[in-house]
Formats: C-alpha cells, sequence, structure tokens
C-alpha cells in the first residue's frame, strides 16, 4: 500500500495500471482526476493501514511486479543499474530507490538479504518512484553481476579502499553501481567482480562513514551528471 497524495499521483503517473483502487477513510478529501476504484472506510480502520500516527491522505493498493524474484536480467536493461548487496534497513532501501528514480537509473537487483523493496517503511520512503524501473531480488547476486557484465556493463563497486569517484566515474557507458550492506560492505565475492571500485572523499576525523542512501545518491547523481 502506498500512502498519501503525492506518492499515489507519482504512481498514477508512472505507472497508473499498478493501481487496484484508493482506500479513503470517512471524510477524507478524495484525489481528483483519478479514475481508479474506491473503498470508503472508517477512521478507525483507517488508522489500523496507516503507517502514519496522524493520517492526512488516503491509501492506493499497489500491484507488486511478477517478476521481481525473476533470477534474470531484463533483455533490455538500460543504461545504469543500481544493485544492493546486503542492505538491511527499509528506510535506506526506499531512499536508494527514491534517489535511483531520480537519477534515471533503469532497474535495481537487490540481493535477498536486502530488505524487502516492498515493507511498509521502504515503501512510505520510496515515495512513489518504486514503479519508475525494472526490480530484480534475487539469491543469485553474483550471476546477476555476471549477466550484466556479459551486456557490456562496467561493475563500479562502493568502497573504502577504492579510488577517488568523483575523478573516475564517467557518464557515456553502461554502469552497475554496487552498493553493500550498512555494517560489512561489500563481500570478497562480489569485489572480485568489480572493473572499478570507488569511494567518496570525506572527513573521516569528523564522521566514521557515510550513510549507503546518501553514498548511493551522490555516486548516482556523478554518474548521472558527469560528461
Amino acid at each position: 500500500m502506498v500512502e498519501g497524495h503525492r506518492a499515489i499521483r507519482q504512481i498514477a503517473l508512472l505507472g497508473p495500471g499498478r493501481i487496484k483502487e484508493l482506500v479513503y477513510a470517512e471524510g477524507m478529501e478524495k484525489i481528483a482526476g483519478l479514475p481508479f476504484p474506491v473503498r470508503q472506510i472508517s477512521r478507525a480502520q483507517f488508522r489500523c493501514l496507516s503507517l502514519s500516527v496522524h493520517p492526512a491522505g488516503p491509501l492506493a493498493v499497489v500491484s507488486r511486479p511478477d517478476d521481481y524474484e525473476a533470477d534474470d536480467i531484463p533483455a533490455g536493461p538500460g543504461g545504469t543499474v543500481l544493485c544492493l548487496e546486503d542492505v538491511q534497513d527499509p528506510g535506506n532501501v526506499g531512499t536508494l530507490v527514491r534517489s535511483a528514480a531520480a537519477f534515471n537509473v533503469s532497474g535495481i537487483v537487490f540481493s535477498d538479504k536486502c530488505a524487502d523493496v516492498f515493507s511498509p517503511k521502504a515503501v512510505q520512503a520510496a515515495c512513489g518512484s518504486l514503479v519508475a524501473m525494472w526490480l530484480r531480488r534475487t539469491s543469485a547476486f553474483q550471476a546477476a553481476l555476471e549477466s550484466l557484465k556479459k551486456k557490456g556493463f562496467r561493475i563500479v563497486a562502493a568502497d573504502v579502499r577504492g579510488s577517488d569517484a568523483g575523478k573516475n566515474i564517467n557518464k557515456g557507458e553502461k554502469t552497475a553501481l554496487v552498493l553493500g550492506s550498512e555494517g560489512a560492505g561489500l563481500s570478497a565475492e562480489t569485489l572480485r567482480l568489480a572493473d572499478e571500485r570507488c569511494r567518496i572523499p570525506f572527513n573521516d576525523a569528523k564522521a566514521q562513514s557515510l550513510n549507503v542512501a546518501i553514498s548511493g545518491a551522490i555516486l548516482m547523481f556523478l554518474l548521472n551528471s558527469r560528461p
């Protein structure tokens, strides 16, 4: 379920066929101009469904993609793919989805130990961007990376021991950006598949590390903006 006027309008724009119905509490303002079935329930029932302490907008019931748990990469994967290995916080996963949509990422590969992108907290953080790209969740994460390499993708791994991302990330080539878990980073098996390892320089005297969702957004911006 997707909550709120903005997120629902985003879903309606990007994937209108995925919305099954809109759910309103009694007396709640309707979203004008959306041609979807409507269900009205009591305010008490709505509070049970909503993630918000003080719900301010309706809910949309949205279908998950049928191929979400398929191991194969789409035949036309696009130009930039985000690959997440064992990112466990659903807020981080949802925020990365939202950033990926903003920076024109074509698709996202999740390892099977990632937080589920369709969990309530991840859906809330994604803010309507879940239908902007193809999604795959797989137990064969390294095999998915190898498949992308065969399709001509350069594998760029975020790694604290890598080179300066601002100097070495190039736009214009097909790129799979790989991010690891919040605590452990990327596995040795995944790092061995990387064509490039990059890091974001920061003042480590004042901060131990960067949040994975922040790091991902910066790296996707560099991929999207460099000539």
